[in-house]
């Protein structure tokens, strides 16, 4: 997965967030609408956001140093799980708040002259976030294609979890405008301001599941996880298919990143090779693996010696 590919992706969902933001606001005062103020919370939500996700990309490139010797690349973990909270506060938050009050009474204004104004943006905003959607699942099909994995499972299992954000952002955003859509139509055909109120609190409980997804990722992530079983499969394989080995005693492997990936396995070794050819097929090893998985940045391998049961005491 390409960090610039990323980065493209977080600066077209940016760009429209910012747009809709407005225009969502000032059409919700307008028309009266909590739906409509929710979509524009939303969107606000999704702006700060992507300023996160944008500032972890640019963080998480800094080379490694004598303090932080495998690079930076978790503090994308660290960044995501900040937009997560912002998504589930600022957005999910405040729409079932604002959705709250206007089933109460307390908010909303029933029917107004200005509602066309809201289907307008509604209209214009399913054009932008389409857009931006169209262009994050462009970028998962591309990835699916290198790696071979079905969409689905390589948008669950992608630990770019900054590619993830914006792509269930943008999929949130969807359908957040087809309730927000549902909610004004039954508002202005019934003059009732619950189905207004209810749509906000729907669309809230919407970014409440995307934050919760998107930081237990990010939390996940951010504590070490290792790789794929298929991805430790290959490494094992690669490992064990080497000449002079004649066993792996452990495996292990933790990301630094979306593109960092840390490989330590106990490795038993003949003994009718010298400890130079041991250290030429461990070189090997490296080289190969590097070749067959490029996220693997770190390879570290602890010459064991194979324990024999004879059978006695």
């Amino acid at each position: 997965m390409s960090a610039s590919e990323t980065r493209k992706t977080v600066l077209v969902a940016g760009a429209a967030n910012l747009l809709l933001a407005v225009t969502k606001l000032i059409a919700g005062v307008l028309a009266g609408s909590s739906a409509m103020l929710a979509e524009g919370a939303h969107s606000i939500a999704d702006t700060l956001n992507e300023a996160f996700l944008l500032t972890s990309l640019r963080r998480s490139a800094r080379p490694p140093t004598p303090r932080h010797p495998f690079g930076f690349g978790n503090e994308r973990y660290f960044w995501s799980l900040l937009a997560a909270f912002g998504i589930f506060v600022a957005g999910g938050g405040y729409s079932i708040f604002v959705g709250v009050l206007a089933i109460t009474g307390r908010g909303g204004t029933g029917t107004g002259e200005h509602a066309w104004l809201a289907f307008g943006v509604l209209g214009v905003a399913a054009v932008l976030e389409g857009g931006s959607l169209l262009r994050a699942v462009t970028q998962a099909r591309r990835e699916t294609r290198e790696n071979g994995r079905p969409l689905v499972d390589h948008v669950r299992t992608t630990p770019d979890v900054t590619f993830k954000a914006a792509l269930f952002e943008d999929s949130a955003a969807m359908v957040g405008l087809a309730f927000a859509f549902a909610g004004l139509i039954l508002r202005e055909i019934t003059g009732s301001d619950l189905w207004d109120g209810l749509a906000s609190i729907l669309i809230g409980l919407l970014l409440v599941v995307v934050a919760v997804v998107l930081g237990i990722d990010s939390r996940r992530l951010l504590i070490g996880q290792a790789a794929e079983p298929s991805v430790q499969r290959e490494i094992r394989a690669e490992i064990a298919g080497a000449r002079g080995v004649t066993g792996i005693d452990e495996l292990l492997t933790m990301h630094f990143g979306p593109d960092d990936l840390l490989v330590a396995a106990k490795v038993h070794f003949s003994d009718a090779i010298s400890a130079d050819e041991a250290e030429d097929v461990a070189e090997g090893i490296d080289r190969r693996l590097r070749e067959r998985l490029p996220i693997v940045r770190h390879v570290f391998l602890d010459p064991t010696q194979r324990v024999i049961n004879d059978g006695l005491g």
